[in-house]
């Protein structure tokens, strides 16, 4: 086993000239990360995210496709309503749930916010249907901070590979932060999650194919028969 740096300490299996190695290799492969989420604003953002939880982003797109042309500030939303909002979402899951969350945020982003998506953490938890998650997420994509959003696939990766193995979402995401070097923390998110759903898959990672299989600590990969 390699030694652990000082750094990592019991937060990764990986020391940071292995960690630097992946992120370095990852960067290569996609020198300009980004999200999936088709979106033009920070507010078309939050909504997308907000619209994803549990709904694939290809599902997302599709109907962001119809609804963004029609209500794409915090106020156009609310005059759409809740009603109005569900026609176009209706195909993506839990959607009574978040036309209900939408509306109820945007409703507060007019009120308070004058209509503009704040950029604190704290703030955008305060919006019905935002959390921490979605928070980090906007904070990162739209604001360019060095924020870590963990989803399904990213805290798959990070145990798989050792990178930052945790129990909980928020376990691996303070791992990470802490031992990603500071050059690849920006966009850490989007190669980690793209790494996630299109080569360390869930039911049948393709370690093959994997850029970073001999860096991974992975016990059960896959082999080329």
């Amino acid at each position: 086993m390699a030694a652990v740096s000082k750094r990592a300490g019991k937060a990764s299996l990986l020391s940071i000239a292995q960690i630097t190695e992946m992120f370095s290799r990852l960067r290569e492969l996609n020198p300009k990360p980004k999200t999936e989420l088709e979106y033009s604003s920070p507010f078309e953002l939050l909504v997308a995210v907000a619209l994803s939880a549990q709904a694939t982003d290809v599902g997302v797109n599709k109907a962001t496709r119809r609804l963004f042309p029609v209500a794409n500030t915090p106020q156009a939303m609310l005059d759409l309503g809740e009603d109005g909002l569900k026609q176009y979402i209706n195909t993506i899951g839990l959607y009574n749930a978040k036309a209900a969350n939408v509306i109820a945020a945007c409703k507060i982003l007019v009120e308070k916010h004058n209509s503009v998506v704040p950029q604190t953490r704290e703030e955008l938890e305060a919006l019905p249907g935002v959390g921490r998650k979605t928070a980090n997420v906007v904070l990162n994509t739209a604001f360019g901070q060095l924020a870590m959003a963990v989803d399904t696939h990213i805290f798959r990766v990070s145990n798989r590979t050792g990178l930052a193995p945790g129990k909980n979402v928020r376990e691996v995401e303070d791992k990470l932060v802490k031992v990603i070097p500071a050059e690849f923390l920006l966009d850490a998110h989007h190669w980690l999650i793209l790494h996630g759903r299109y080569v360390c898959k869930a039911r049948k990672p393709e370690c093959a194919g994997c850029v970073i299989a001999d860096i991974c600590r992975f016990k059960e990969k896959t082999r080329v028969d």
